[in-house]
């Protein structure tokens, strides 16, 4: 039993006490970054911005000695509602070992200040520094990240995230198609995969509300992108995979931002696959079910298609 008082508490993800302390009701396992013998996708991290301490790991898919194989590049955020988790858990350490293989694509995986004690924009300041960082090493003439440099293909990007890291890049795209703050044109942003994606809807949100003081409404485009068409239009890439499951209790969500993407005027090709009878994130709680292998297979498909 708690003996402090709670003054706010979202189930499953955080409490708030009138002392103004938080506790987080689940905590990740820390997974370092490593070698993977049987796939042969190798890892490491970088610290992209010392001061909030964001920082990439990197997953480069199995090359032999002084091979210059170039791999798209997919650059992914992890879920959480903005609050849980981290780019360095065993969920994703795991999870991005096997989508790097299966899918033959490099990845940059961003670890992002959480909520609520890093307040929303943190998320997506953090995220859009990665993404800067991405853009120097395709647009820089210097000295750059070697995996990068070597084995990146850096006209055929995508980004992706589960949850809230759908969210965070769907965001991070719409900032690429409509912010002075561009990212050069050594970057092509190909295509979008979010699935599971946490976004608004008309309804109050517990998690949004606490953790985005600047506007807790969930009119905020950031959070309910399909409430504004003319913005969703400007969306600079040209294909985009939304995946739901069919148990997911925001599963709406998903196939919202998939009609008004439709009828927005948007220019490119959306797809949307359902895993029927699957709960939210199934895919990173049962790996080696034969519904998240079915999963990650149309990731594959729509990386490898879309280049």
């Amino acid at each position: 039993m708690d003996s402090k008082e709670i003054v706010y508490d979202v189930p499953m993800f955080f409490k708030v006490y009138k002392d103004g302390s938080i506790k987080k009701y689940r905590k990740h396992d820390y997974a370092p970054p490593s070698d993977n013998p049987i796939t042969g996708v190798r890892s490491k991290d970088i610290v992209v911005v010392p001061e909030n301490n964001v920082t990439v790991r990197l997953y480069l898919p199995k090359i032999t000695q002084n091979d210059d194989k170039k791999f798209p590049l997919l650059v992914y955020f992890h879920g959480g509602g903005f609050v849980i988790e981290s780019a360095f858990s065993t969920y994703y350490h795991s999870y991005l070992h096997s989508l790097a293989a299966e899918a033959n694509v490099l990845i940059v995986s961003v670890e992002y200040r959480l909520a609520p004690e890093h307040k929303i924009p943190a998320c997506y300041d953090d995220s859009w520094d990665a993404m800067k960082w991405v853009s120097q090493q395709a647009n820089s003439q210097q000295e750059t990240e070697p995996w990068l440099k070597n084995h990146a293909e850096f006209s055929r990007v995508f980004l992706s995230g589960d949850s809230a890291g759908a969210n965070i890049a769907h965001n991070m795209m719409m900032r690429a198609s409509v912010d002075e703050d561009k990212l050069g044109d050594g970057l092509k942003l190909v295509g979008m995969a979010l699935v599971h994606p946490y976004f608004g809807n008309n309804e109050p949100d517990r998690i949004w509300s606490y953790c985005c003081p600047e506007n807790p409404k969930t009119d905020d485009p950031r959070f309910n992108p399909a409430a504004h068409p003319s913005l969703l239009s400007k969306l600079v890439c040209s294909k985009i995979l939304i995946c739901t499951g069919g148990a997911d209790f925001i599963r709406d969500r998903g196939w919202t931002y998939y009609e008004s993407l439709k009828k927005c005027g948007w220019k490119g090709e959306v797809e949307l696959k359902e895993t029927e009878g699957e709960e939210h994130v199934f895919h990173l709680v049962k790996p080696t079910c034969e519904r998240a292998k079915a999963l990650m297979k149309w990731l594959a498909n729509f990386f490898q298609r879309s280049s």
